[in-house]
């Protein structure tokens, strides 16, 4: 939602939300009232009304429909992600694979989540971390970890796998790693790349709110990036780079991310060992392959367009004649939201 008011360049506010423990109903109801929320707690909701509201999140919903109601109808909604809603209910939807919306005139569906990186924010990240990262012989190779996501988990198994892949990659081509964690990976995983992986490494573990992060400096000095595939906001980022791209498969056999979830395309020799268990993730694939399709995701289908379009391919893989889209999908959003203005952009 920022990446999108950011790139839109004009004035915004930000409202914080805080939830009532039943707003689950609420919500559920499709309606346009604030009965979801604590208005205490919550930032002010109060005339004058916006021109625009960008949204995410089913509980958001109600909230951006009251407001266009006390606008008179005036005020644009746009939704990111997946509207629970009827998508007939907002002016505008911005969604991308893995939600599986229909195909819809006030539907854009993008190949990858928004984001925020710009050029002019990696030159300056670029002037930040450049010192910091000198010494460290090139090519530098970021990988980027996140965290189980859906039916897929990274545990202390396919940390070993990655560490051991990315490892054998810079020892290859004579590199470096750039190594760093996010908010959802494990101490397990962490844990594994905290330690001597036999290259030279930068490496940094996730802290809330700490302004020493890297995160940005990787980005803009990084020559390549590994990035666990079950972080599509990550693998966006990577992508608006421009530079080459490698998924990293959280699991082996019949649970690898290349096999989805009805277990085709997989290579079903691999060592079933290899994957780490963990029981929500297992009943995540159970809900996937037998369940509503408006309860879950499917990220797989992220990757396939990733590797056809050839802006990535898998850790191990023949590399493909790489392709760039740095900045396609925030440039089409952004001129569908200024043509519900009737603005040319």
């Amino acid at each position: 939602m920022l990446a999108l008011a950011e790139a839109l360049d004009w004035p915004f506010e930000t409202k914080h939300l805080h939830y009532r423990t039943l707003a689950f109903g609420t919500n559920l109801l499709r309606g346009s009232s604030l009965r979801g929320i604590d208005r205490r707690r919550s930032a002010a909701l109060a005339a004058p009304w916006p021109d625009l509201v960008i949204s995410a999140g089913m509980r958001n919903e109600p909230v951006g429909r009251w407001i266009r109601r006390q606008s008179g109808g005036r005020c644009r909604i746009v939704h990111v992600g997946r509207p629970w809603a009827d998508p007939a209910r907002f002016d505008l939807v911005i969604t991308t694979p893995q939600y599986r919306l229909p195909r819809r005139a006030n539907v854009l569906h993008n190949d990858l989540p928004l984001h925020g990186v710009q050029a002019s924010r990696l030159r300056e990240a670029a002037a930040r971390w450049r010192d910091a990262l000198a010494q460290l012989p090139a090519p530098r190779i970021a990988v980027i970890l996140g965290g189980d996501s859906g039916p897929f988990t990274l545990g202390a198994k396919a940390a070993r796998r990655l560490a051991d892949a990315a490892t054998a990659l810079a020892r290859q081509r004579g590199g470096s790693l750039l190594i760093t964690t996010s908010p959802r990976t494990a101490d397990a995983a962490t844990r594994v790349f905290a330690g001597d992986l036999g290259v030279p490494t930068h490496f940094y573990a996730w802290q809330p709110d700490a302004a020493t992060n890297p995160y940005f400096g990787y980005l803009a000095l990084a020559d390549a990036f590994v990035v666990t595939a079950d972080s599509v906001s990550m693998l966006s980022e990577a992508c608006a780079t421009g530079k080459p791209l490698y998924l990293f498969d959280l699991g082996t056999g019949r649970h690898s991310m290349r096999a989805g979830c009805g277990g085709a395309g997989a290579d079903v020799r691999a060592d079933p060992d290899g994957n780490d268990f963990r029981l929500s993730g297992l009943l995540y694939r159970a809900l996937m392959r037998w369940g509503w399709q408006r309860l879950s995701r499917d990220i797989t289908l992220i990757h396939r367009q990733l590797v056809a379009s050839g802006r990535a391919v898998w850790l191990g893989d023949p590399e493909p004649h790489w392709q760039s889209d740095a900045g396609g999908d925030v440039a089409r959003a952004v001129a569908r939201v200024r043509a519900l203005f009737d603005l040319d952009g």
